[in-house]
Order: structure tokens, then sequence, then C-alpha cells
């Protein structure tokens, strides 16, 4: 009797636990609470992108930097406070773009402004639902603002414009606590740093969880964006400069760059498509156009190149390779219970 007992606890210890972490995320977590969440967020994200280009990269790199810290918890987003330096101002988050930020700001704006929504929903899901939404939203930018110059205002409704443009879109999972920490300590060799071969950027990406199809799938993040001029300097600059870029696209970089360059400059990371997120990032590899020796080792490495050279090929394996890697990115260190909450004010821890 007290083995049979000993084993109806550990079936039912299972089970719960099992039902636990079956319920951390899934879809339509906020249903009963705030069930038009997606579309408000969705909303506030259009406003955002048609102000200025620059909230499409920022917000997918600041999704990547806060998961790969402490985990998809919204940590990044918290402001530093006189007894404390936040995630956000380590060396490694300072040229995060201020339009990431400001994106999940404005959304949770327009989230808590419904009295059912209000804080009912974390920053956590709101950054993960924002960064979905700014690459459905801009595929291709550029075919539509070009449209907006044409046609007459009365006939033109950008958002429709923007949606029927959209990249992959996918449903995401929900259930997302913000952590109840940040601190610039945290972020120190979390990160993968711009210069990393392929075994390097392998094994970091592999300590949460993700393969190295994963991290190449990632990596077309920077089909958007912008990287400051010491981030590639290296491989442009002197006598010798780096033997795999394009030395068409090392001397244009040159001249926007050059040694005595404003800190402050940033330049596009795709060259050819730079507001459009399409598998163009893969075709850049193939011609030396990889802007961060991060980005083209994933090309000049054999063991990488057949993937590089099967997604440069299909932007339907691209597409549906990123939001398998989207989804993995999105679990990883998950707060649930009491190891999180619901924060008011994304930048102010409660």
């Amino acid at each position: 009797m007290r083995l049979a007992a000993v084993l109806l606890l550990l079936v039912v210890t299972a089970a719960g636990s099992a039902t636990f972490c079956e319920a951390k995320l899934r879809r339509n977590y906020y249903a009963g609470v705030c069930p038009n969440v997606e579309a408000i967020v969705r909303g506030a994200v259009a406003r955002k992108v048609q102000q200025t280009l620059t909230t499409v990269g920022a917000t997918v790199r600041l999704f990547f930097h806060d998961c790969f810290v402490q985990g998809c918890d919204a940590s990044v987003i918290v402001a530093s406070r006189a007894n404390n330096t936040a995630e956000k101002d380590h060396p490694n988050n300072l040229s995060l773009a201020g339009d990431g930020f400001d994106t999940v700001i404005k959304a949770k704006e327009a989230v808590d402004a419904v009295p059912q929504c209000r804080n009912k929903v974390s920053c956590a899901d709101i950054l993960t639902m924002a960064t979905r939404d700014v690459i459905a939203l801009v595929r291709d930018l550029q075919l539509t603002f070009a449209l907006s110059l044409c046609l007459q205002p009365k006939f033109l409704n950008v958002t429709t414009l923007l949606a029927q443009a959209g990249g992959p879109s996918y449903a995401v999972e929900l259930g997302r606590l913000d952590g109840l920490s940040s601190t610039a300590s945290s972020v120190t060799g979390k990160l993968p740093a711009p210069f990393l071969n392929l075994d390097q950027l392998t094994a970091i990406f592999a300590t949460n969880g993700l393969s190295q199809a994963d991290m190449i799938a990632l990596s077309a993040g920077h089909t958007v964006g912008l990287a400051h001029c010491r981030t590639f300097a290296g491989r442009i600059s002197g006598a010798s400069p780096d033997p795999t870029m394009n030395p068409s696209y090392a001397a244009q970089l040159r001249s926007q760059c050059p040694a005595n360059v404003d800190p402050r400059i940033a330049l596009p990371m795709d060259p050819v498509t730079p507001v459009t997120f399409d598998n163009q990032y893969f075709k850049n590899l193939h011609n030396g156009k990889g802007l961060l020796a991060s980005d083209q080792v994933l090309y000049s490495d054999p063991r990488s190149r057949p993937i590089v050279d099967a997604w440069a090929q299909s932007s339907v394996a691209f597409n549906r390779a990123f939001v398998t890697a989207m989804a993995k990115l999105g679990r990883v260190g998950v707060k649930t219970g009491a190891q999180g909450n619901i924060r008011r004010n994304c930048a102010v821890l409660n």
C-alpha cells in the first residue's frame, strides 16, 4: 500500500508538472482578461513604424538582447537608478536604438488605456508581440512608401498596405512575466560579439537551447537595422582589409566610415534592401556583403555555407526556419509564478 501510495504521488506530481510546463506559454493566453491585446499591440506598432523605419530593426534587436541575458523577461527595458546600473546601460547594450524601447512603451500605454486590460499584460509579452508585428508589417516598406508618395491620400490606407506587404507572420506564445531584476553585470559574456567565428557563435546560441540552424536563421535579423561603424571598422581599415569582404563594398564603407567618423554614425546592415525583411541577407553573404565578420563567416565557413545557399534560393524555406527559431528563442528563460510579475511601467521594477 505504501508503494502504491508513493507511485500514485509520483504520477500526480509528474502530471501536475507536465501541466504546469505546458501552461507556461500558450497562444491566446490573454483571451479571458484582454481578448483584443494582439490587435491593440499591432495597431500601436503600425503607428510607430509609420513614424520611423528604424523601429523595425530596433525592436527585433531589443527582443534578441532581452532573451539572451536573463531570458525573455523585459529586463533590458528597465532604466538604471542611482543604486543600480541596469542591463540597458551595459556597454554591449548602449547601441540599442531608442525606437525599440519606445515601441514597447507605446504599446504598453495602448494596452493599459483599455480598462479591462490595465496591468494585465506583461511587458515581456508586449515585446514578443511587437517583434512579431514589426516583422510582419514591413517586408517591403520601400514599395509601400513609394506608393504613398504617388497615391492621393484619400485612396491610401497605409496600415492596410503595410499589412498586405507583410513578412513572415506567426502565432506567438504568451504568458511570460516580467523579470524582478536588471543589472548590467548580468549581460557580460551573454551576447554574441560581431567578430565571433562559427564555433563561437554555435556555442553561445547552444547555451540558450538553440541549434546552429537556429543561429543562422536568427542572424538574418540583420536584414533590417543599423550597425555603428566601430563594429566593423577592423574589417575595412589598415593595409590588409578583410579578404572575405567584397572590395567595392569595403571601399564604400570606408568612405562612409572614415577613421575620424562620428561614433554615432550607423549604416544599414543590409546594403541592398535595408528596410525589407527578406532573404537578401543570405544573397549578400554570397557577394561578400555581410557587414559584420560574424555575418560573413556563415558563408566563408564551409560547414554553414549549405544552409546559406539554401535560404538564399528559397525565401519560403528561410521564413519557415526563422519562425521556428523565433518561437524557440521566445521560450528562453521564461518567468512564471513567483519568478516575476507584471510591471505597471516597463522601465521601472514594481
